[in-house]
């Protein structure tokens, strides 16, 4: 035992003379490089950092937004698919499901709800036979009315920002003011430190603005979807870009009413008592996704048909989430599976690299029985999903929304200075004409759109492309809906 005591003693003496032995004090080890003391380890470590710093370029500090591109793989282009669907409960959560459980990362999506409709607009990058396949299986689903990958057409692309930038008053506000200008934002709300600004464009545009007012300090971001119309006299078709064995095939009864009903003669129905060639049905009964009409309405519930109870209202939700393939499948997926019904819905780039923000309308109760908010159990569900990183609720602060729609209204050359006229009151941009049509860009609040909508009905309203509604907390501390609520004496 005595001899086993003195070897380890030497042992231990050894380890410590050793210059390439881990020295343990502590329960805390030190490596000490062979040849080299730690003073000179950290010297040569502090010069290389100086070499390093030398010769990459300066960042600017701050928290910015920075707008890093990289290069699409090989074979990989991006797609914008539009579908047509009648609308229901759930019906987002399925149409995320189907990219969600094939990899596909939506890159941006804008979804124009009502309450028996939605057109959704998906961009996508993925490879050719991929991204068929994608249309072929949403093709599949229930209430599809038609798929479409427009990415080869002759197309108008829009999309809206809401930027608050850090700017006070001073010099340095009015160089922004002035940079707004240039692209044509609008400023909607001014803070004492701060400055929010709302723009529509094409992505180059966005994107191009984002990056010259990324040096003044982005305090928050959120941008739409894309959204697009055809040029021209073009439609959204059915027969375009969806294959023969997925569309849904047309009842004879129905074409015979449909036929009826654009003036063409009715021998066509002679001698045909019934209306299935098996047994006798009742008109109600061929209604199906056919029967739903391709215009979107201004409005969620432009009839009033979609009204909320006396003890609902809408809430607005700003929810940051991590940009992962998937992740909107399962945000939608917390309100389909408690019966919410989504009004309005719109993804987009968040002010930090890496994250999405999602705004969504839901309706709900007031309040609940404990006191809390109506929605409050489904926030809590909410904020358990591990690539969600914050929620905010919207609804009880003044914040500042808007939605863009384009519209393609039918005029003759006589028409033109009338319609041109009617977007100048409401704010409107003439995107594109044609010899028997004009595209009209607006951007505003829903009362906005529906007023503007209800004066081109005369001239026969073609098409409607929205987005979803964005939002963002008013520094100003104040807006209409709040005044309501407070009193004046």
């Amino acid at each position: 035992m005595k001899l086993c005591k003195e070897r380890i003693i030497d042992a231990r003496r050894a380890a410590q003379s050793c210059p390439v032995a881990h020295v343990v004090s502590g329960r805390v080890a030190q490596r000490v490089a062979f040849g080299r003391t730690a003073t000179q380890q950290q010297q040569r470590a502090a010069h290389v950092a100086v070499r390093v710093a030398e010769a990459s370029p300066a960042k600017p500090a701050g928290d910015v937004y920075r707008v890093e591109t990289r290069p699409l793989e090989e074979g990989v282009e991006k797609h914008i698919i539009s579908i047509f669907v009648a609308d229901e409960p759930g019906l987002i959560n399925r149409v995320a499901g189907v990219f969600a459980r094939r990899g596909a990362n939506i890159e941006s999506l804008a979804v124009g709800l009502t309450v028996d409709k939605a057109l959704f607009t998906v961009v996508v990058a993925g490879k050719a036979n991929v991204v068929a396949n994608l249309v072929k299986q949403l093709g599949k689903l229930v209430k599809v009315r038609y798929v479409e990958d427009i990415t080869s057409t002759n197309r108008i692309e829009r999309e809206m920002l809401l930027l608050k930038l850090r700017v006070p008053a001073g010099s340095t506000r009015a160089e922004v003011l002035e940079l707004a200008a240039v692209f044509r934002a609008r400023v909607v709300d001014v803070g004492d430190e701060t400055l929010s600004l709302c723009v529509t464009g094409d992505p180059g545009k966005l994107t191009a603005m984002i990056k010259v007012m990324s040096k003044f300090g982005i305090e928050q971001l959120t941008r739409t979807g894309r959204i697009c119309l055809r040029r021209g006299e073009a439609l959204l078709e059915r027969s375009a870009g969806i294959p023969e064995q997925i569309a849904v095939p047309l009842p004879e009864a129905a074409k015979v009413k449909a036929a009826s009903s654009n003036g063409a003669p009715k021998a066509a129905a002679a001698g045909e008592e019934r209306g299935a060639d098996v047994y006798v049905v009742d008109d109600a009964d061929l209604k199906g996704v056919w029967d739903v009409d391709n215009v979107l309405s201004p409005t969620y519930s432009a009839s009033g048909a979609g009204a909320l109870p006396a003890d609902f209202k809408p809430y607005t939700l700003s929810i940051e989430v991590q940009d992962v393939p998937g992740v909107l499948n399962q945000v939608t997926m917390v309100f389909s599976r408690r019966g919410y019904n989504v009004q309005s819905l719109a993804v987009g780039p968040s002010e930090r690299e890496g994250l999405s923000r999602i705004v969504m309308v839901v309706p709900g109760k007031v309040s609940s029985p404990d006191g809390s908010s109506g929605i409050s159990p489904l926030l809590k569900q909410l904020s358990k999903l591990v690539f969600v990183q914050s929620i905010d609720d919207l609804t009880d602060i003044p914040f500042v929304n808007r939605e863009l729609m384009l519209v393609k209204v039918r005029c003759s050359a006589s028409q033109r200075g009338e319609l041109s006229d009617l977007a100048n009151i409401f704010r409107g941009s003439v995107l594109d004409v044609s010899p028997s049509c004009m595209t009209i860009e607006v951007v505003g609040k829903e009362d906005k759109m529906k007023a503007f909508t209800d004066l081109l009905e005369p001239y026969g309203i073609l098409e409607i492309a929205r987005t979803g509604r964005v939002a963002m907390p008013r520094d100003s501390g104040v807006n209409s809906e709040f005044l309501e609520r407070m009193s004046m004496g």
